[in-house]
This record gives C-alpha cells, structure tokens and sequence, in this order.
C-alpha cells in the first residue's frame, strides 16, 4: 500500500463497562432479557449435564519474546505504570459485533493475537526488585461456569454465544504472566500511584480505561490535561519505535504471512478468467484473496485493492466494483494478516490477457527498474530515505526521455521541481509488521531519516499512474497504473526479498500465468 501514515482510533462502546450497561446494550438490539427464561428450575437444568474437563493450554510461542520487549519499554519510561487496552467491540447493523483485532501494542506486549481478547488489559511496569525489568499483569474477563446466567444470557462474552473462553489459569499458562479478573483492574492500577510511580495508558484504544486512568491520576495528584496526554504519546511513540527492528519471532511470522500472501495471489491468477466481463469483477479477485487470507491466516492484513484499468489510478481503490476487461491491467495490492497479526504487504499488477501490450509493458518496465534501483543500494547504514531517491532518480529520467515532463530529470528531481511526482505521489516504502504502516508514530529521525539495520522490514513499492483524464500523457499511456511492491528484510550484509518468489520481470509474470492457468 501507499505510505501516507494514518492512524486508526477505536470507538468505544461498552470498554470494560459493567455488566449493566452491557445488557442495556444488548437489550436495545432487540435482544431484550425477557425473552429468555429466568426461573429457577430453567437454571437448574441448563446448568447441569455439561461435560466440565479443562483442556491443557499451550505457552504461546510469543511469550519467549515477550519479557524483552517489556523490559525495554520499561527501560524507555521509568518510573511509570504502562496500560495497554486490547481494545473494545463495536457494533454493527444493531445485532453483531464488528470483528474484533486487538490494538498492536498490547498484540505486541502481551502476545495475544487473532480476536484475543475484546475489553482486556495489560499493564506493564517496573519490578519493586530491579526497575530495569518489567511486571506484567493481565486483566481479562475469565469463563463463566455453567451455573452462572452469563454461560447462557450474556450475548457478550457467555459461552452460548461467543464459544468458550479461557479459565484464569488457562490464559496465565499461555502468555506466562500473572492474570486477574478485570474486575480487580482499578484497585490495581491505584496501588502506589503518586510520587514514586506515575501512570499512563496507550490513548484512543478504550475510552472507559483511560477515563479510569486520568480519575486516578487526578486522586493522586498527578498532572491532567497536556502533561498527560504527553505521557500517553510517549507511550505511543515508545510502542511504536520499537517495533522497527524485528526480533526472531516477529521475522518468522512475517515469511508465514508471505507465504500465505503468495499462495492467495497463485489462486486469483488461477481464477482470474472468470473475474473478465463479470459486472463486478474486481470484487471476483478480492472475494478469492480473501478465501485464502481466511483459511491460511487470520484474514486480510487491510482492505484489498483489486484495481483494473483507471482504477489502478486511484493510489487506495478499495471499493472493487468494477468491471474486469482482457485487454486491461489489474494492479492487486494484498495481505494476509497470520494469527499472530502480521501482515504482509505485496502488490503484483497483472496482464488479465496473460500478456502485456507494448505501453504497458513500458510502463511497467520503468516501474521494475525503479524497484530494482531501491533494492541495489538497500543495506544496513544506508538512510531510509535514501530508497525513495533511488527510485525516483529512475522514474524522472524515464518520464524526461517520454517527453512528459517541463524540464530535465535533474530539475524535476530538485526541491524546486518535483513534476514526476504528478505521476508518483506516494512514498516509496514504509515500516511492515503488526501495522501494514508498522511504526507509524516513531519519530521522524527513527523513521525517514533512521539508518537502516538488521531486522528491519519494509516494502519498497515504486509506481507509476496516468489516469484516463490526464491530457498531459499520450493516448496510448492512459488509463495504464503498475505498482510493483515487495517485503524487505534488512541482513547483516544487505537486505532479503522475502516475497521474490511472486515474479516480477514482465516476461516473468506472463509466464506465471500461463502456468498457473493450465
């Protein structure tokens, strides 16, 4: 995808609200609590005859990576409490909940992932033993027992209509941290709160916590309005720079969403004939993306973009409504998001015939080469910047030598210029991880400006795009958008395309086709 940083804001709906206001909630859906039976001899009944074995619970494989991201978050802000919200449920069409994703950090700090786990809570903070270590305690909303109205009543969280949650000691044994019960959150986060320990939570992720956690700050005398908010954007910016060198685990779930980003792309090349002449066949492609990012992961990593001809043009065309036609490129911008939340990044623009015309093939040649060029200076101690301006050196000269340009490369290419930018608006790369803008809140000087290292993933995702409109590009050009877009990890010696098994030269990707459409 483009790299315009944007970030997400959650709407609240009940938070770790009580359990009253939840069943409000739930009975102005139309699910009133009068319509289920309340007498005792009911409750009895659906109580009983259930088989109550525990199952064992496996220690995720994140909790080895856990610690040491904990503690140097705590290492970065001493002396403070750190509140991590999952995030909250938010409903949709007044009956279902929307799918729910935790917030990357506490995915990131807790090592929770899939839909794990709506109006939970983590907190991390310095060891009463060694400040430089962190405590991390997990607040969630346990099992219910089958004698308990909530098994059967509570559309919310009850087994009947969410499935099984874990027991206390199911999910202590999985993230091997100490775990409570929500209810004892507040009690917990006010212990100590004053001089010697401050307290801060990730903003805009659960607005009933952090209502919770400025009411206790305001007790203990700690400062409200800007300082505060500053100390939960630190929070945030703390979070997010440290995200930009991957550890083991996080390299290992990238290649499986890869992986599985590739497979997804193999199957809408397999069935892309019947996407052609189908009233929306854009929404053909994105339909057989989303089959595989459903069956092989989590889903998809972001809003697919499935974009034939001029629609290729718009940098984030989501809407996939339009037809699909032989003559025509496709350009598929697509993730699949793994268990664990990680998400790829991969965009492949494809002949829908099998084969590229002369213009596109022109186009799209220009667009390989610009990616090349960021690949062949990309290595550790290289500016993050420095990519984007190997590339555009590439697309200014190749746009010069077309005429389409109103001057040289080199003028275009200076501060003053900037003219082959009309055709190439968005950035060249951006951070991968969590985030399909992994690390967006980091600071521009551990971001743009930031020495690559070892461990670091982006894309590099040149593109060229001359909308149907634009009387400024010859006839033949127009109508024609390729973004070629690869997922970088950052070697000791260099970097490593871990999606360069999806072909990338033209007569590459024309023969991937073919073969895929025997």
């Amino acid at each position: 995808m483009s790299t315009e940083n944007s970030s997400t804001e959650q709407t609240t709906t009940t938070g770790s609200a009580g359990s009253s206001e939840r069943m409000e909630e739930l009975a102005s859906r139309g699910d009133s609590r009068s319509q289920r039976p309340s007498n005792e001899a009911f409750r009895e009944f659906i109580s009983s005859g259930w088989d109550e074995t525990v199952p064992d619970a496996e220690r995720r494989e994140a909790a080895d990576f856990t610690p040491a991201r904990r503690d140097a978050l705590v290492q970065r802000l001493s002396a403070t409490r750190l509140v991590l919200p999952a995030g909250v449920l938010k409903v949709r069409s007044n009956d279902t909940d929307y799918p729910f994703r935790p917030e990357s950090a506490f995915a990131y700090y807790s090592g929770l992932g899939t839909d794990e786990e709506p109006d939970s809570v983590l907190v991390v903070e310095p060891s009463a033993e060694d400040p430089q270590r962190a405590e991390a305690t997990y607040f969630f909303r346990p099992r219910a027992g089958f004698d308990s109205s909530e098994f059967y009543a509570d559309a919310r969280y009850g087994e009947m209509w969410v499935g099984r949650r874990p027991t206390v000691a199911e999910a202590a044994q999985r993230l091997g941290i100490e775990v409570r019960h929500i209810d004892e959150l507040r009690d917990h986060l006010a212990k100590d709160v004053g001089a010697q320990l401050s307290l801060s939570v990730m903003p805009s992720v659960d607005a009933s916590v952090e209502a919770m956690v400025e009411e206790i700050r305001g007790q203990n005398g700690l400062p409200d309005g800007d300082e505060a908010a500053a100390e939960y954007a630190a929070l945030k910016e703390a979070a997010s720079e440290q995200r930009l060198v991957k550890d083991e685990y996080e390299v290992r779930e990238l290649r499986k969403a890869v992986d599985a980003t590739l497979r997804g792309f193999e199957d809408v090349i397999r069935h892309l004939p019947g996407a052609i002449g189908h009233a929306r066949g854009e929404r053909v492609i994105e339909g057989v993306f989303a089959a595989t990012a459903r069956a092989d992961g989590n889903g998809v990593g972001y809003d697919t973009i499935a974009a034939a001809g001029d629609h290729a043009c718009t940098l984030h065309w989501t809407r996939n409504d339009g037809e699909v036609s032989a003559d025509e490129l496709v350009l598929i911008d697509a993730g699949v998001e793994v268990d664990s939340l990680y998400t790829a990044d991969v965009t492949r623009t494809l002949p829908v015939s099998g084969t590229f015309s002369p213009a596109q093939r022109k186009i799209y040649d220009a667009v390989l080469e610009a990616s090349d060029a960021a690949f062949a200076v990309a290595r550790p101690g290289l500016r993050f910047r420095e990519l984007h301006t190997a590339a555009m050196e590439v697309l200014a000269h190749r746009l010069a030598e077309w005429g389409l340009l109103p001057g040289t490369a080199e003028q275009s290419l200076s501060a003053e210029g900037q003219w082959h930018r009309r055709w190439m608006p968005h950035g060249t790369s951006h951070h991968l991880g969590l985030d399909v803008h992994d690390c967006a809140q980091a600071r521009r000087e551990m971001y743009l400006d930031a020495e690559l290292e070892p461990g670091m993933v982006f894309t590099i995702e040149p593109g060229l795009y001359f909308k149907e409109n634009d009387l400024l590009v010859p006839s033949e050009l127009r109508g024609i958008g390729v973004r070629i877009e690869d997922d970088v990890l950052v070697t000791a010696d260099g970097v490593e395309n871990l999606s360069a098994a999806a072909p990338r030269r033209a007569e590459d990707v024309e023969r991937w086709i073919s073969e895929l459409q025997r």
